[in-house]
């Protein structure tokens, strides 16, 4: 069997082609990386698949399952650019889009914009109003829906080219009949239409996050359909039948059919494989404390993994752009900080890097491709880290002069600073910025760095790994065995997931027979739902597994934590575990708990997930006492943050075995990427060959 992984980046596409069973042969992981192509991601991900199987040896044909790691719906929406959306909803609240939450971007500011209202997902004049009224807490029907007037918005949206239709009215998270009939009709009157209801897309609590997500999930669900569509057609062309996953932001895969459906659920799915492919690699080295850091062309993604654990995101912080997304994410951080980050001087003068970034197209200036603003990959040139015969393992060319003079005339001269003081500057804001994300994605978590190997990867991560976890006081660097295309790996260690919930509120003090009768049929039924999906996928029942979730609060709080439920269904007799769990949280993500016994569910997940076959990934030859000779490529002068610049020895990663010792200053290169070892730190290769890096040790 052979599966690849493919994740499109800012800049480059990266993939990851394994072979096992009786395809195998002496080589049975084969890895690629290929220029992005930003207008037509499609394009960039079949040329590198083709790529890559020529270089295993095989045909497209052979290829069974491909997992892809897209940007497509991210993109649509930081660029504005998604589909013109119709919403129905209920008479009296179609300005809850606007309003909000009465949130100011800048408290201070008298002139700040409001996203939300300035860039709408759904402009005011598509959001039509239509009578009909459910009232809490039981979702009686206190108005019936006017289908006349469902029929009339949907001839006003075909006058108007409507691409997508929502339906969200009051409280259908506690009856969906007026959402399901509404459905109806507006599929009879626009055929072939994307829509969707509110009930379908987030069947939760709390009207705004409802229907803004349901109204991002239209708004980027023709283009990603249509991508999605596309590119398994274009798949076919190529003679291959694999079947085609997509990952999600919870870090689980799906498939397209489901994906097509509910979009929304991979606003995050470029980075999430990179977490996922982080826990991977540290487990090669037994290390469950990891802070990843995935830096890319365009951006930089941070997220804590507390023993092995992978955090998903509190309600209240799932945001995608400036709009809030109920949809279930890995906790990240993510900024503007990457190798095509650019460097520039502010209006006022100061030093900044980023979070403009060159992309793929012009790209740093080194790449020749017209690029004139000076970048982090330029100043990497510049300081003698990134050889220019030695890029992508020669396959791209670029030229120092040109990186230099962009630096030159852009930062050095404006600043009266040398050449390599204003490279060293651009690198020393970049470490800054990131350094800073670092913490708020773990020590505002309540995790001390002190005690997390920092795992640096993305085609830029190992350059500045060691100066991050020196900056944040991480224990030691763990470079993974592929750090430029780790993102890929994870796409081929994760699990296929669904999620599924529906709100309920209960406060479980003192709750009745009736409360648990209640709960427990509603996670049967949200069960139900989970099994049906991964039956729909061909996974076996001894091959699913389910958890159980509810999202709960001290009575009166605004937001929820997630604490884990007892298999068996949910009784007075152990509420406790619910609650104990639900503090633990509170304690953990807070520092404190109330002493109250009231707490409240508002709403249940049930989590479903089918293992699929882990990567195989082959050990390195032990070194048995040999030293690294062989692996050596030449020197050249190198400049590091202290500002010294020493002749610095090149050695070629692939020929570094298990055990082998680097000692600092050195760079380590590989066709992916480029680890620095600065001077006074080792690198340490294990036997399936992580690079660990420490500082010496002080007499």
């Amino acid at each position: 069997m052979a599966k690849i992984g493919v994740d499109v980046g800012g800049t480059f596409t990266d993939l990851i082609l394994e072979i096992s069973g009786d395809q195998a042969g002496k080589q049975s992981v084969f890895v690629h990386k290929v220029p992005s192509t930003p207008e037509d991601q499609s394009i960039g991900v079949l040329s590198g698949i083709t790529e890559i199987c020529e270089i295993a040896g095989i045909s497209p044909k052979d290829v069974e399952l491909i997992v892809h790691g897209t940007t497509i719906a991210t993109n649509i929406t930081l660029e504005h650019n998604g589909s013109e959306v119709g919403m129905l909803t209920t008479r009296g609240f179609r300005d809850i889009l606007h309003i909000a939450r009465h949130k100011r971007p800048h408290n201070f500011s008298m002139q700040f914009d409001v996203p939300w209202q300035s860039k709408p997902l759904v402009k005011r004049r598509n959001r039509i109003p239509i009578t009909e009224r459910i009232l809490p807490p039981t979702g009686k029907i206190d108005t019936p829906l006017d289908e006349d007037e469902v029929r009339a918005a949907c001839a006003l949206f075909k006058e108007r080219n409507i691409e997508a239709v929502i339906i969200c009215f009051l409280f259908a998270f506690l009856n969906t009949s007026h959402e399901r009939r509404a459905l109806e009709i507006v599929q009879e009157e626009m055929p072939g239409i994307f829509v969707s209801t509110s009930s379908n897309v987030v069947d939760v609590i709390r009207e705004y996050e409802r229907f803004s997500t349901t109204a991002m999930n239209a708004y980027v669900g023709p283009r990603t359909a249509g991508y999605l569509s596309n590119l398994r057609s274009k798949l076919r062309d190529i003679d291959t039948n694999a079947e085609l996953r997509i990952m999600q932001s919870n870090g689980g895969i799906s498939t397209v059919e489901t994906t097509i459906v509910r979009p929304v659920t991979i606003l995050m799915s470029g980075p999430a494989g990179g977490v996922i492919g982080g826990r991977w690699a540290g487990e090669l080295s037994g290390e469950k404390n990891l802070i990843t850091v995935d830096i890319g062309g365009t951006s930089a993604d941070i997220s804590t993994i507390p023993d092995g654990n992978i955090k998903i995101m509190n309600p209240r912080d799932t945001y995608v752009g400036d709009y809030p997304v109920l949809a279930p994410m890995i906790d990240m951080t993510t900024i503007g900080a990457g190798g095509g980050s650019i460097a520039y001087l502010d209006e006022g003068g100061a030093f900044r890097v980023g979070p403009r970034s060159a992309g793929a197209d012009p790209g740093p200036v080194c790449y020749g491709n017209g690029g004139t603003e000076p970048t982090v990959t330029d100043a990497q040139v510049v300081l003698g880290r990134l050889d220019v015969d030695r890029f992508l393992g020669g396959d791209l060319k670029i030229d120092a002069d040109l990186a230099r003079k962009a630096i030159k005339d852009n930062i050095a001269d404006k600043m009266g600073l040398s050449v390599e003081d204003a490279a060293l500057g651009v690198i020393k804001i970049i470490n800054s910025n990131m350094a800073l994300a670092i913490r708020a994605n773990s020590v505002a978590r309540g995790f001390d760095p002190r005690d997390f190997s920092l795992m640096p990867f993305g085609g830029a991560g190992p350059l500045h790994g060691v100066a991050l976890a020196t900056e944040v006081s991480a224990k030691e660097v763990i470079v993974p065995p592929a750090p430029g295309i780790n993102a890929a790996i994870g796409l081929l260690v994760t699990d296929m997931q669904y999620e599924f919930t529906r709100s309920a509120p209960t406060i479980l003090e003192g709750a009745s027979a009736d409360d648990y009768a209640k709960i427990n049929r509603y996670l049967d039924e949200l069960m139900d739902q989970c099994r049906a999906q991964l039956e729909a996928d061909g996974v076996p029942a001894d091959k699913q597994v389910f958890k159980k979730i509810a999202e709960c609060r001290y009575h009166g709080q605004g937001f929820e934590l997630r604490a884990d439920l007892p298999t068996e269904p949910l009784s007075p007799d152990n509420k406790d575990v619910v609650v104990e769990n639900f503090h633990a949280q509170h304690k953990a993500d807070y520092g404190y708990i109330f002493g109250s016994d009231q707490v409240e569910i508002m709403t249940l997940r049930v989590v479903a997930t089918a293992k699929i076959p882990p990567l195989e990934w082959p050990k390195l030859s032990k070194a048995n006492g040999a030293g690294i000779e062989d692996a050596y490529l030449y020197s050249r002068d190198t400049t590091f943050d202290t500002g010294e610049t020493v002749e610095t020895p090149r050695y070629d990663r692939d020929k570094l075995l298990s055990g082998h010792e680097v000692a600092g200053p050195a760079l380590i290169i590989q066709h992916n990427s480029t680890t620095l070892v600065p001077p006074g730190h080792d690198a340490q290769v294990s036997d399936y060959g992580n690079i660990h890096i420490r500082a010496q040790a002080t007499s």
